[in-house]
């Protein structure tokens, strides 16, 4: 999608979604040089965004608890294994096996991410170790003839920095807000 479709449907939608932005990024990063109407699409974009025409949705409102508490159980099991055998294991493919068997908790407040941490430690928790012993398994029968693999979010330093600072700017819009006044 071209940077001139993007805007234009940020402007009907009123909004201008994560995927839309990265879209937008990932053009500019990967372009010699912009055009004249793709500068002036950036340009009526930025004014929009500045007038409230459109909104720019925060990358997460909301989390899955079920991610945490399947990392928590799978980074525990998967240590065990590695301090006493010689096998490497993908922490990645063991997290997204059990993810994909298990129900999501969401939570869109701290007060109710700790209840559905409760809610899964009294009754998800052995379907939680399960999963993740199945995945465990899967991962200790695969046969590591893949090198061709290639893993998500594997990012270049300037990739990792511009994500940080979104990641902070969601999560702390008002840290830097006015530089002149002290902390």
């Amino acid at each position: 999608m071209s940077i001139e479709k993007i805007v234009e449907q940020a402007l009907q939608d009123g909004y201008l979604t994560p995927s839309m932005e990265s879209e937008v990024g990932r053009i500019c990063d990967n372009a010699a040089e912009l055009s004249i109407e793709e500068y002036m699409a950036l340009d009526r974009l930025m004014g929009a965004l500045l007038t409230g025409e459109v909104v720019a949705v925060p990358r997460k409102q909301f989390i899955n608890v079920m991610e945490e508490l399947v990392l928590t159980e799978a980074i525990a099991r998967v240590a065990e294994i590695e301090a006493t055998s010689d096998f490497t294991l993908d922490l990645g493919d063991i997290a997204a096996y059990a993810l994909n068997r298990l129900p999501p908790l969401y939570a869109t407040t701290e007060e109710g991410a700790e209840y559905q941490r409760s809610r899964a430690k009294d009754e998800l928790q052995a379907l939680i170790a399960q999963q993740v012993s199945e995945g465990i398994a899967r991962g200790l029968d695969r046969p590591s003839f893949f090198p061709e693999r290639q893993v998500l979010g594997k990012n270049s330093g300037d990739e990792v920095l511009s994500q940080v600072s979104a990641l902070l700017q969601a999560y702390a819009p008002k840290y830097e807000a006015d530089p002149a006044s002290p902390r």
